[in-house]
């Protein structure tokens, strides 16, 4: 009985290690099909500003569709409180397909650093690059995401929820600290 308690409460612990690295992975959106309008989904849903998971491991990618074929898109992060105020911000651009839809690149470290974490980059004696934080990142929250049409007047939108670095997030960053990845000044 003992041996069974004891297998018991290992597996409970696996489990729940498990599921705290791993988290808990939202939705993916779906394009609505009986809408022919201009149509955005990212993917993930949500993304989490802790810097190592944002930099290394949350690929960001946007897929629209209901444009012209031929087109170019550019993907703005709307209303985001900078320090001059609300501002829309450029994150992503694709070429929409004969289909009239795209696909983005994953948004790029460079966009993620400077833009969402607002962080500057570095290089230190060995020219590796590291993260230099000097100003907290944009504010957590729900925020709308918009597809504008470089060759007519279609938009599309969705929504991105960007939420707080979670206690292992915190951790990750603590790490990169010591390793000298992330400096904060």
């Amino acid at each position: 009985m003992m041996k069974i308690k004891k297998d018991l409460g290992i597996l409970i612990c696996f489990s729940l290690i498990a599921y705290i690295l791993t988290g808990c992975a939202g939705t993916p959106m779906q394009f609505n099909p009986n809408n022919t309008a201009p149509q955005l989904i990212t993917d993930p849903p949500a993304i989490r500003l802790g810097i190592a998971r944002l930099i290394n491991d949350t690929p960001l990618v946007f897929q629209g569709r209901g444009f012209k074929p031929g087109d170019s898109v550019i993907i703005n992060l709307v209303g985001v409180k900078k320090d001059k105020g609300p501002m829309d911000i450029p994150i992503a651009e694709a070429v929409v397909d004969g289909t009239g839809a795209f696909k983005t690149e994953e948004v790029t470290r460079l966009v993620k650093i400077t833009e969402l974490l607002q962080a500057d980059t570095a290089l230190n004696d060995q020219m590796e690059t590291y993260i230099v934080i000097s100003r907290p990142p944009i504010p957590a929250g729900e925020y709308t995401v918009r597809a504008d049409s470089m060759d007519s007047d279609k938009k599309a939108e969705c929504r991105l929820l960007i939420k707080d670095p979670s206690v292992l997030d915190s951790i990750k960053d603590w790490l990169g600290g010591l390793l000298g990845k992330i400096k904060k000044k």
